[in-house]
């Protein structure tokens, strides 16, 4: 298998569709010129050097059809000075009614808020680069974009902007220093967009034309902004990022509902972020006792499958030029997960230099040490990170990337543990990336060997797709291969010793009239084999998708799965008896999908399946989401799933209940409050969580949070804690 493995990843290396054109929107150009005048971020364009600034063209729509410009005007002026970038965009408005906004809360719903958002291709490679834009209210939104469209939301850097509103348009204005970015020094010439968002109308459009089955954020399809001059190299700034935190905790009970008589712990802790610009497109990144405590505790679900659930990396360090290290592999086979790191233990110190080197060389290093905890039987560890990229043809990439895992005083572990973990784990790996220019064909493909002590042979991981899409076929492979003594413990690889392929074909149709926007089948199968090529898994399903006018959509499902199960399992998941491995299950299902038009103040989705299960049993579950949104100020969010499983004994009957209402208060675009509720018959938790944040200064705040757990039957508190938090970022 290792060595089909590796010839199914030359193979896939010369499958090379390219082309040389020029760029697709060539044409598209916005002459930016070098002001001396004082520019005041207030909303209003009353400064002399917007009279003179070239207005960009008139937009064209890409949603709901990219045949024709766009009947929501916007206008958008550019100018820069020796430390920011200015950005002045004028959204006029057409037809009565309110603006659409979600809250004042930073990183918004695209789909639910009328916005302006910026796209910044700033090393031309088609691939990296920056996002800023703003809800007409004035909330800020910021990200990195990483594979040619996608968007880090969880990336957050100090910038300013302000939002005028009237009846007929809102104007939104920002001032974004050069420090807050990567950039090729000397560069003439940056890729940019610019994206509209409006619901009142339902339009989406664009300045540079982008076709609709894409997202406006793909730098396939960015005009040029041109510069009067060259850029400067950075100088060597830095930022400098301190942390004052008190809390108070106490732990009443166990998970197992034994309660305890533990004593109430006070802590008082310091730590330190530091970055450091090395040059215009390459970031140091230092960090010494970090604390998370203020990150937006995640979204639990009731979990009915066989294998750990994934849940995204939200903690600001390890997100800039995150796709380095995070984005290799696929969503069930990553060779590197960062929440991995610090999981059970603190980390004391870590390092992360990333960027580019030139324009066709990026890198990435991380370093990161964590502190032993006896009272976990953990020893203190190292996690190292390498990752060398290299620019292939247009904006295809080879990435060659190294991780390790080491304990460390391991020789002296034995002494209060007998069983003793790995002594290291290292994986190294290459990823090829394929991303021609016109985004019709996409894939990748991966290969990694693991080394562990006393495990050899059959220890290498391959995984690859292939994706042909246009306006009406989206034709996708992938498949997956991970030998049975593959080991990755920095990464997320939920099941080893199998061979996975999985094929779909989605077919699209393009009314010109009536209430439907597109409609159209899709196929989708998975199969699962042992590296015997034995088949142990298949999910095979047929989903109708339909796409309204209003941006609301409905699908239907029908499904079968079968199953060999490998070890056992209980199906409850809740610590009952487990079915045998090796016993074989077979059912099917079938459901609805439906989420509302999104410009409404009152929006819902709402999903059910209902058919068989393990063992011959039924399993009908059913899945809610109600918001409702009193403009700008309060947002309500209230999700719930219900999972009724009907089984042989000893299972018999188990119902699940997981109910997560979320309240945000966002009383100006610098106070934020925030409570989530989270009850989960599952995991017999109820969790409570509260947040108070005031930005006092851009990316510096003051938190407080409140966190409570409880057991469920009877209720009582499990632990609580409250958290005061303080951060301030200090420029030079």
């Amino acid at each position: 298998m290792q060595i089909k493995s590796i010839l199914s990843s030359i193979a896939f290396l010369f499958i090379v569709i390219i082309s040389n054109a020029q760029k697709i929107n060539s044409q598209f150009k916005y002459y930016i010129h070098k002001t001396s005048e004082k520019i005041t971020i207030d909303g209003i364009m009353n400064e002399a050097v917007w009279k003179n600034a070239q207005v960009t063209a008139p937009f064209t729509m890409v949603l709901p059809m990219d045949t024709s410009l766009a009947k929501v005007p916007t206008e958008v002026r550019m100018t820069y000075d020796n430390d920011n970038l200015y950005i002045i965009a004028t959204c006029y408005k057409v037809g009565a009614g309110q603006d659409m906004v979600e809250s004042l809360k930073r990183d918004w719903n695209f789909g639910k808020n009328d916005n302006f958002i910026l796209f910044m291709d700033t090393y031309g490679d088609l691939t990296n680069g920056f996002a800023f834009g703003a809800n007409a209210a004035g909330a800020q939104w910021d990200g990195t974009m990483f594979d040619g469209g996608s968007v880090d939301l969880n990336w957050d850097n100090k910038w300013t902007s302000n939002v005028t509103n009237d009846a007929n348009r809102y104007i939104w204005e920002a001032s974004i220093p050069f420090k807050s970015i990567r950039y090729k020094a000397g560069i003439m010439e940056w890729g940019i967009n610019f994206s509209r968002n409006d619901l009142i109308t339902t339009e989406k459009s664009s300045w540079a034309p982008v076709p609709r089955q894409f997202p406006t954020a793909s730098l396939n399809y960015t005009g040029s902004l041109i510069w009067d001059a060259p850029l400067p190299e950075h100088q060597n700034n830095f930022s400098l990022i301190p942390y004052f935190k008190s809390s108070t905790s106490k732990e009443f009970a166990n998970n197992a509902g034994t309660k305890l008589n533990a004593p109430t712990l006070n802590r008082t802790d310091v730590g330190l972020d530091a970055k450091i610009s090395l040059t215009s497109s390459l970031n140091l990144d230092l960090t010494i006792h970090p604390d998370f405590s203020q990150v937006e505790v995640d979204r639990q679900v009731t979990n009915l499958s066989r294998f750990e659930l994934f849940f995204p990396e939200r903690r600001q360090f390890f997100l800039e030029n995150a796709d380095l290290f995070s984005n290799l592999g696929y969503d069930n086979v990553r060779p590197f997960f960062s929440r991995r790191i610090g999981l059970n233990s603190n980390i004391d110190f870590g390092a992360r230099m990333s960027g580019r080197l030139d324009k066709n060389w990026r890198i990435g290093l991380m370093d990161m040490k964590t502190s032993a905890d006896e009272s976990k039987n953990l020893l203190a560890q190292n996690f190292a990170v390498v990752a060398l990229q290299r620019k292939l043809f247009k904006k295809s990439s080879l990435e060659m990337f190294y991780i390790d895992k080491t304990q460390l005083d391991y020789d002296g572990y034995a002494s209060y543990n007998s069983t003793q973990p790995n002594r290291y784990n290292r994986n190294f790996g290459f990823e090829f990336m394929l991303a021609p220019k016109n985004n019709t064909w996409s894939g990748k493909t991966i290969l990694i060997k693991s080394f562990t002590p006393n495990k050899s042979g059959d220890d290498l991981m391959n995984a690859g797709n292939l994706q042909y899409s246009n306006k009406k076929w989206i034709l996708a492979w992938q498949h997956e291969i991970v030998g049975n003594n593959f080991n990755a413990e920095v990464g997320y690889i939920p099941r080893n010793n199998y061979v996975k392929i999985n094929p779909s074909v989605t077919r699209l149709f393009f009314p010109k009239t009536g209430n439907i926007l597109s409609h159209g089948p899709q196929f989708l199968t998975t199969y699962y084999f042992n590296t015997a090529l034995d088949q142990t898994d298949n999910t095979k399903s047929f989903t109708y998708l339909i796409t309204y006018r209003d941006k609301s959509t409905l699908s239907g499902v029908v499904q079968n799965d079968y199953v060999e199960l490998l070890a056992p399992f209980d199906p409850t998941r809740i610590g009952k008896q487990p079915l045998a491995a090796h016993t074989k299950h077979e059912w099917n299902t079938i459901g609805f999908d439906f989420i509302s038009a999104p410009q409404h103040r009152f929006t819902y989705t709402l999903s059910s399946r209902t058919g068989g299960y393990y063992a011959n049993g039924k399993l009908f579950s059913l899945t809610a989401n109600v918001g409702y949104r009193i403009q700008p100020y309060v947002n309500i969010d209230i999700s719930s799933t219900y999972n009724h499983i009907d089984l042989p004994q000893p299972w018999g009957k188990n119902n699940f209940l997981l109910v997560g209402p979320k309240v945000d208060i966002t009383m100006t675009n610098t106070l934020f409050f925030t409570t989530f509720f989270q009850y989960n018959e599952q995991t017999t938790n109820i969790n409570f969580n509260t947040r108070f944040q005031w930005r006092y200064k851009p990316a510096s705040d003051l938190f407080i949070v409140y966190t409570d757990n409880y057991y469920i039957g009877p209720v009582f508190v499990k632990n609580r804690a409250v958290v005061l938090k303080f951060t301030y970022w200090w420029n030079k």
